[in-house]
């Protein structure tokens, strides 16, 4: 019986031991950024404009400006958890074509911005920062929020202090705790440190909302996304990719399709 006990306590306290890990050291599983040198230079098919957002904390963040001729307003891009705009600009044309110019912001860590996530309230800051920044330049009321995967949190809680246009996600979670449930079934919800809670703030966006997921998302489970059909207005949407999975949307021609019909119908 002793050995029993003590088996029991020792992976009690292994357990113990993991989450405590796990609370502390989440970024390393939460956030893949890509560093690149300060001197780097961008290469896509289309001109883009470097431009620097001092956070509340005076760490200086990094995005990319593409500019469409005549622009008919501003997408505001926030990507998902890996690489730099190195990677994700690309998307940026899909856009652009439809006469749409389009920022996207480097989080702290990624690519040129400098400092690294330590909260969700100073990820957000940061991103709230960065929309401020470019409300001199670009009206809300021609402004869309898209935010793809990790970004979907970000956008869907920057949308509801705001007013754009619109609210554009794509491979959104229900919420972060909801997918690390998904992923880390004996982890407990207190230990995530970054909720992301899209279920909470979606009831408080004003502006239109069209979601985007992929019916075989191995990434964001699809079934669990799909609760937040229950909170969107009537004049919202709710678009199912048949086939696709987590990667890629920007590519997929059923996304495209739908998204040239909504933009141009703005």
């Amino acid at each position: 019986m002793k050995v029993l006990f003590g088996i029991v306590g020792f992976v009690a306290l292994l357990y113990m031991a993991v989450l405590v890990v796990l609370y502390f050291k989440q970024e390393k599983l939460l956030f893949f950024p890509t560093k690149l040198p300060q001197d780097y230079r961008f290469s896509f098919a289309q001109p883009a404009q470097e431009r620097w957002i001092t956070a509340a904390d005076g760490t200086r963040l990094h995005g990319l400006l593409f500019p469409a001729a005549s622009a008919r307003g501003l997408v505001f891009y926030l990507h998902g958890n890996a690489g730099a705009l190195d990677s994700w600009g690309d998307a940026a044309s899909l856009y652009t074509q439809l006469g749409y110019s389009v920022f996207m912001l480097d989080y702290r860590g990624y690519g040129k911005s400098a400092g690294t996530i330590s909260s969700q309230e100073q990820f957000l800051s940061d991103v709230q920062t960065a929309y401020q920044q470019l409300l001199p330049e670009f009206a809300e009321e021609r402004t869309v929020i898209l935010g793809y995967s990790l970004g979907t949190g970000a956008a869907a809680w920057l949308a509801a202090q705001h007013n754009p246009r619109l609210l554009i996600l794509q491979a959104p979670y229900f919420s972060m705790r909801a997918t690390a449930r998904q992923h880390y079934p004996f982890v407990p919800g207190f230990i995530v440190r970054y909720p992301l809670g899209t279920d909470a703030v979606l009831p408080k966006v004003k502006c239109p909302i069209v979601i985007f997921h992929g019916e075989h998302d191995e990434v964001i489970d699809y079934q669990t996304t799909l609760q937040l059909k229950a909170l969107l207005k009537p004049q919202d949407q709710f678009i199912t990719l048949a086939g696709a999975g987590h990667n890629g949307m920007t590519s997929n021609p059923e996304y495209q399709a739908g998204i040239r019909r909504i933009l141009s119908g703005l």
